[in-house]
């Protein structure tokens, strides 16, 4: 037991070592403020991925993951989509590919991606709900094994597997769908389509749901996030009196020093054109995945912000004259 501590001391140290180290070389070396927050994002997401992987190596109860990462949006907004989300990496990796080919994204008409996001929440609710209806058709012989099917996602609880699917790497530690020289393979929602509709259509169904996502991914940025239902930020609280607080972390416009030059619309990976709208504040919206894009990109010093609360952790800076400092 003593050994298997020591074990997992080291692993953690190893993750936080690269990632510290990742990030470092990044500050002193990347010159360029124009995408510096980037190559960070792409850092901790690499560092996230190999997290995850290692999280699942235990018998964690996935509902306790679930309920964790619901959490982290009253307070932290969609951060964990836009920095953490291991098939958000996935599809910020086909982006590079494709800049690598030097061949423009598409961006959706914006009524479109407005109803797309919107049915983040009806699917959300169709899988949280779901259960409580298989529970009705045959509810569990008692209270105390229905709690461990919950924390399982066995039995009724089922189909919030599916609201974790985004958080499965693509190399996972137990047998998945695909195995090479002894490597289990998998892709966010596959087992669960082979689960639901069979062995033999499963397969043509997961393989055609991979196909078009690693393609929709190549032409349109994050793709997948404008209707992923794990994405449902909880932040929508804040439209409620008493509740404008969440979440914390937010992006703030100073709309004096906002020239309506659009950059911020232009870059941002979900399409979000509230920075863009909104006059002046806090930023209140549930599309944005905080990837930090338009603060990045705005060329005009201090006209966004993003906040913990009422403390400023980044700021729009000049990066087409930067200071001497930089």
């Amino acid at each position: 037991m003593d050994w298997e501590i020591i074990g997992d001391i080291l692993r953690i140290a190893v993750l936080a070592g690269l990632g510290v180290a990742g990030i470092l070389a990044i500050l002193i070396w990347k010159r360029n403020l124009a995408t510096r927050v980037t190559y960070l994002r792409f850092v901790i997401q690499a560092v996230s991925f190999a997290a995850l992987f290692y999280v699942f190596t235990y018998s964690i109860p996935l509902l306790y993951v679930l309920i964790i990462v619901f959490a982290m949006t009253i307070v932290l907004g969609r951060l964990y989509c836009g920095w953490f989300c291991p098939f958000g990496f996935v599809m910020d990796l086909i982006v590079l590919l494709r800049k690598a080919f030097k061949i423009r994204y598409r961006s959706l008409p914006d009524k479109l991606n407005k109803i797309l996001h919107q049915s983040r929440y009806v699917i959300l609710l169709f899988f949280l709900f779901l259960p409580v209806i298989l529970w009705l058709i045959e509810p569990p012989p008692d209270f105390n094994f229905a709690v461990v099917m919950a924390q399982l996602f066995a039995g009724p609880f089922r189909p919030y597997s599916v609201l974790l699917d985004p958080m499965i790497p693509l190399v996972v530690p137990w047998k998945g769908p695909l195995v090479v020289n002894q490597i289990n393979l998998s892709y966010p929602y596959v087992q669960d389509i082979i689960t639901y509709a069979g062995q033999n259509i499963g397969q043509v169904i997961a393989i055609a749901f991979v196909g078009l996502t690693l393609v929709g991914s190549f032409f349109v940025r994050r793709v997948w996030c404008r209707f992923c239902p794990t994405g449902a930020s909880l932040a929508v609280v804040n439209r409620f009196k008493g509740f404008k607080w969440a979440p914390l972390l937010h992006i703030e416009k100073d709309e004096e020093k906002c020239t309506k030059c659009g950059v911020c619309k232009r870059v941002c990976q979900s399409q979000v054109n509230d920075v863009y709208e909104q006059k002046g504040g806090k930023i209140n919206t549930s599309m944005c995945m905080l990837c930090l894009r338009c603060a990045e990109m705005c060329p005009y010093e201090d006209t966004l912000k993003v906040k913990l609360g009422n403390k400023t952790l980044f700021k729009s800076r000049n990066w087409l004259e930067p200071s001497k400092s930089e």
